[in-house]
C-alpha cells in the first residue's frame, strides 16, 4: 500500500480555518436564534464561540456578513432537506405524499436540527433591504419549488382546481415557521403535527360526507 502523502503546513492551516470559521458560524446561528439580529454584538458570538472578539476579524468582516452566511445556510438546510425527502418518495408517489414529505422535512429540520434554520426565519425581517434582497434568490428558489409542488397536485385533481396556490403557498409556509414559537416537543410528536397539517391542507377541518 502507498504511503499517503503527509498534509503540508498550508492544508493544515486551511483546514484549522475553515474549522474555525464554522466553530463561528454556529455560535453566532446560536446566538442570533436567541436573542435577534439586531441585540446580538460582535462580543456575543465571540463568547458563545469561545473565542477573542478581534479574532473574528481574522475571518468575518462584520456581523451582517456573518449573519449572512447564516441566512444561506439556514435556507439551504431546508431545502436540501425537503428535496430529499420528496425524491426519497420515488416516482409512483402521489402527489399530496410529495407535499407531506415536503411539510415533514421542513418542519424536522426547522424543530430538531434549528440553530441556523430558526435565526433564519425568526430574524429575516429585522435585516436591511439590501441584506434581503442579496438573500432573496436562494428564498425565492424554495418558493417556487413548493409551488411547483402545489401545481403538480391541482393539476392531478389532488386539489380544488379553483384553490389559490399563492394565498395556499404563503399560508402554508407560515404555518410551518410560525411553529418555531410554540412547538413542545413533549406534548406531541413532531410526525403527528405534520400528518395533520397535511390533512389539513387537502381536507380541511369541515367533518367529511
Amino acid at each position: 500500500m502507498r504511503a499517503q502523502p503527509a498534509e503540508t503546513g498550508q492544508q493544515i492551516d486551511v483546514r484549522k480555518a475553515e474549522a474555525t470559521r464554522r466553530r463561528i458560524l454556529d455560535a453566532a446561528a446560536r446566538v442570533f436564534m436567541h436573542k435577534g439580529y439586531v441585540a446580538t454584538r460582535l462580543t456575543d458570538i465571540a463568547e458563545e464561540a469561545e473565542m477573542r472578539a478581534g479574532s473574528l476579524y481574522y475571518h468575518f468582516d462584520s456581523k451582517e456578513q456573518i449573519f449572512e452566511e447564516v441566512l444561506q445556510i439556514g435556507i439551504a438546510l431546508v431545502f436540501d432537506a425537503v428535496r430529499e425527502a420528496v425524491e426519497a418518495l420515488g416516482p409512483d408517489a402521489s402527489h399530496r405524499q410529495r407535499v407531506g414529505a415536503m411539510i415533514e422535512a421542513h418542519l424536522t429540520m426547522l424543530l430538531q436540527h434549528g440553530d441556523y434554520t430558526s435565526a433564519n426565519f425568526r430574524n429575516f425581517g429585522q435585516i436591511q433591504d439590501a441584506l434581503q434582497l442579496r438573500h432573496l434568490p436562494l428564498r425565492q428558489a424554495y418558493g417556487d419549488y413548493l409551488r411547483d409542488l402545489l401545481e403538480a397536485a391541482q393539476a392531478a385533481g389532488e386539489m380544488r382546481a379553483d384553490a389559490d396556490l399563492s394565498l395556499v403557498r404563503m399560508l402554508l409556509l407560515g404555518a410551518l415557521n410560525w411553529s418555531i414559537e410554540w412547538y413542545d416537543p413533549e406534548k406531541r410528536p413532531l410526525s403527528e403535527i405534520a400528518g395533520e397539517l397535511e390533512r389539513m391542507l387537502f381536507d380541511g377541518v369541515a367533518p367529511q360526507g
